[in-house]
């Protein structure tokens, strides 16, 4: 048996994330069938992409409860929001998927921070910088969405 090395409080916030990452796999899994679809390939296969990344973070989370003597529970997972309206929808909603997220991780770090928790802190501080990354880049993608869409409405004028 192995000691417990994170305490209950610390163990629970980290079940809750690790569902919420397998929650986060199947907004990906269902934006980018929508996607393909609707004949956007592209954008499809860049959701597909973030959804197994999305199922990889989910099992971080599982390994790091498990090898800290923790119990990591997989729970039943809501299902996925309806379908985007459109493409900027789609990328409005995902935006706010990931802020949420990143908002999510840093509850865990500040109470591993509180805790003095440095193991679960410093497993923390790689999704802090994931999630900085993942913000990034949905917002570069609606940036030059909402620049594509302004143009256009420019041009038709």
């Amino acid at each position: 048996m192995k000691t417990k090395r994170i305490s209950e409080k610390m163990e629970k916030p980290l079940n809750e994330q690790m569902t919420r990452e397998a929650f986060q796999a199947q907004v990906y899994l269902s934006y980018a069938s929508w996607a393909e679809v609707n004949g956007l390939a592209g954008i499809a296969a860049f959701l597909y992409k973030h959804m197994n990344e999305e199922r990889q973070h989910m099992f971080k989370f599982l390994k790091f409860i498990n090898d800290r003597g923790g119990h990591a529970l997989v729970q039943a997972i809501e299902a996925p929001p309806v379908d985007p309206k459109d493409l900027g929808d789609c990328l409005r909603k995902t935006l706010q998927h990931e802020i949420d997220n990143s908002k999510s991780i840093d509850k865990i770090v500040n109470l591993a921070h509180e805790e003095k928790d440095w193991a679960t802190f410093n497993f923390g501080q790689w999704f802090v910088k994931e999630q900085i990354e993942e913000e990034t880049l949905i917002n570069k993608l609606l940036d030059q969405y909402n620049l594509a869409t302004d143009q256009k409405r420019q041009n038709e004028n």
